[in-house]
């Protein structure tokens, strides 16, 4: 079950883009002396990084976190403020040190750049030091920095595909994407088939494994790594599936993080994680496209894909405030007879960009989904599979540019804060 298509460079595989390090539950707290310093640690919490966070500001800045923490517990996390001259700083942060928890980190909010400062505030111990005025996005950087840092383990990408209307075809591209990219990078691919009722990638990959995703969500708390890579079925080379049960004897209903672990935990494993999604709207589905590192919409040319795809847009730019928009990707173009809302105009409508277009080709995709096969595997030199191989690399990160550096200023601060004897 191999692709003809020639591998991309070794070199090339390091630059598939790492998933984002979600946070784990931490609580934090925030001290502001100013409103506007208030309102951008308050937006922070908008990026989906920060979903399992629980943040709260409050007033009174370094002196008004000294006076709170007398009397009552310190967070994981504490965000302070201070308008304060360079030498009171170091004074102000021995009080704080008296009254936190030693396990306690601290980020540092200032109006000062002063390299004496810097070397101050290093030899106090807190964890970072940003420079007012800044961003939510730095301000995440550097709470991300502090609880998930580069040093830790790789972190598989999440993708997630979801289909405009029913009948779309969002699997069938689903798992063509992910075998394109298994194949031309040569990366451990993991597809999630999340339709346990009615999913096809046990079908399209011509594979029938006696566990599957049912089995780890079913597990709840019992499920560990080990379980999760005992419960994946490998559908060929660098192919991974946690497959849909398709049984009809239960009902599936999730609560909203109910597939989070499980998520998870297979991005400690493969460096690709695809979720084949479910064209349905509920409270899993809605977190689980909020939190992953990619969307992308699967849709027909035609009206009533345009109406939801807009609503899908909409929806994920108003829950992924910090991220780019969901991809597009029209299927199933120039289907015999069948008026058509051309690409440029389906894609301005709905503000997104136009990742690929898939042409109409009953045959084919007919053909490799009656004999459990990709469509590199029935016709490699076909031209679709570029539309693929193009829409792989783009999701895969190859096509993000890489970060910029942080802007000038002090940088973080790597060591802990921690409580004076």
């Amino acid at each position: 079950m191999n692709s003809e298509s020639e591998p991309v460079a070794p070199e090339a595989v390091s630059e598939v883009a790492q998933g984002a390090r979600l946070l784990p539950r931490i609580t934090i707290q925030a001290f502001c002396e100013h409103s506007q310093t208030a309102q951008l640690i308050e937006s922070a919490v908008h990026d989906r990084r920060m979903s399992k966070v629980a943040l709260t500001t409050h007033n009174g800045g370094l002196e008004g976190a000294i006076e709170t923490y007398r009397s009552n517990p310190t967070p994981n996390l504490i965000i302070v403020e201070t308008s304060a001259a360079p030498e009171e700083i170091p004074n102000a942060l021995e009080r704080l040190a008296e009254v936190c928890d030693a396990s306690t980190r601290v980020i540092l909010l200032g109006h000062v750049n002063d390299v004496r400062l810097y070397r101050d505030l290093i030899r106090s111990g807190i964890s970072e030091y940003i420079v007012l005025p800044s961003t939510a996005a730095n301000v995440v950087a550097s709470i991300t920095d502090i609880f998930a840092s580069d040093n830790a383990a790789p972190i598989g990408r999440t993708i997630g595909f979801v289909a405009a209307k029913g009948g779309a075809g969002s699997s069938t591209i689903a798992h063509n994407v992910s075998w394109a990219i298994s194949q031309t990078l040569r990366q451990d691919c993991l597809v999630l088939d999340m339709d346990l009722a009615f999913g096809t990638a046990g079908l399209n990959f011509n594979q029938d494994p006696p566990h599957g995703l049912a089995d780890a969500v079913l597990a709840n708390q019992k499920i560990d790594q080990t379980m999760l890579d005992r419960l994946m079925s490998k559908a060929a080379n660098h192919i991974n599936l946690l497959t849909a049960p398709v049984a009809l004897d239960q009902t599936f209903d999730f609560e909203e993080r109910e597939f989070e672990q499980i998520v998870e935990m297979s991005q400690k494993s493969m460096p690709i994680v695809v979720l084949d999604i479910p064209h349905a709207w509920n409270a899993w589905v809605r977190h689980t496209l909020a939190t992953v590192d990619e969307v992308v919409i699967v849709a027909e040319p035609d009206l009533a894909s345009l109406r939801n795809a807009k609503n899908l847009a909409d929806a994920m730019r108003a829950l992924r405030p910090t991220e780019g928009a969901p991809q597009l990707v029209l299927n199933k173009v120039g289907v015999p007879r069948r008026p058509e809302i051309s690409s440029d105009e389906f894609a301005s409508s709905i503000e997104c960009e136009l990742l690929s277009q898939i042409g109409f080709d009953a045959a084919l995709f007919g053909t490799a989904a009656n004999n459990g096969q990709m469509i590199a595997e029935i016709s490699a030199s076909n031209k679709i599979n570029e539309h693929f191989r193009t829409i792989g690399m783009h999701v895969s990160g190859r096509a993000v540019p890489a970060q910029s550096a942080r802007g000038a200023g002090l940088r973080k601060l790597p060591s802990l804060f921690k409580k004076r004897a």
